[in-house]
């Protein structure tokens, strides 16, 4: 039986930049979570929008991740797109294992979170402001990146430029 190789590279300050890169330009993303009432993952497209802290979405309460998150934090996000041209499994992606933190309006991070949705989506500026809208802070407590064929890496939240623990 031939020996198999570890694929996981020893991270590189190449690596950090282009997982952050992924993250700072990313505009959606799929958020996977459990849903609480089969226990299967659920996957949704979500836009996102990451500052100093790490990924932000905006998520309605009528929307069947955001009862999830309420149930059980845990959840990841894959972040990267395709290029136009090749096989898109050649194109660099980061899956972002993390905790869910629901922002309520009263805190104080919530109108400067408001104030960099709005500059990365500002179509948002229809419904950002509705009742059933709010939004998640994703804690990332590590992360998985493929930066392309034969180049994997395991990554922490402190090679991401992020805290560890809630900021």
């Amino acid at each position: 039986m031939a020996r198999q190789t570890n694929p996981i590279r020893p991270t590189t300050t190449e690596a950090r930049a282009l997982a952050r890169g992924l993250m700072d330009h990313a505009r959606f993303g799929a958020l996977a979570v459990l849903d609480p009432e089969s226990g299967v993952p659920y996957v949704a497209r979500v836009a996102v929008a990451s500052d100093a802290a790490g990924p932000v979405t905006l998520v309605s309460s009528l929307s069947a991740h955001t009862r999830a998150l309420r149930a059980d934090p845990r959840a990841s996000l894959l972040l990267g797109e395709p290029g136009a041209r090749g096989d898109p499994l050649t194109h660099p992606r980061i899956t972002l294992h993390a905790r869910a933190i629901f922002v309520r309006r009263e805190d104080p991070d919530h109108h400067a979170l408001r104030t960099h949705w709005l500059s990365r989506h500002p179509k948002a500026k229809l419904y950002v402001d509705f009742a059933d809208f709010g939004f998640v802070r994703l804690i990332v407590t590590a992360a998985a990146l493929n930066g392309g064929f034969g180049q994997a890496f395991l990554l922490t939240a402190a090679d991401l430029g992020l805290p560890e623990t809630e900021p």
